[in-house]
């Protein structure tokens, strides 16, 4: 493979792990819509006091949001990617 190739290779491997984590992360708001609502919420209204009001709601969601966007998480989303792809080829 020459350089170019390389090159387009590994930007399309960038252009495909970005999409991979927009998937991810609308997934995460999906699965923790109840908890970005509370937050919201509490927020409404407020602006720099929504960093100490809100801070249990923020972290409530926070903690909901990292189970839905980890590394862990990315590398099934990768492996589910490839599976389609080698169905698809």
């Amino acid at each position: 493979m020459g350089l170019r190739e390389d090159a387009a290779e590994s930007r399309m491997k960038k252009k495909v792990e970005e999409a991979l984590r927009s998937k991810m992360k609308a997934q995460a708001l999906k699965e923790c819509d109840s908890m970005v609502a509370k937050f919201a919420e509490c927020a409404k209204g407020r602006t720099l006091s929504v960093v100490w009001s809100c801070r249990s709601e923020a972290r409530v969601l926070n903690d909901c949001l990292h189970q839905y966007t980890n590394d862990e998480v990315l590398e099934k989303f990768k492996k589910q990617y490839e599976e389609e792809s080698l169905l698809r080829s």
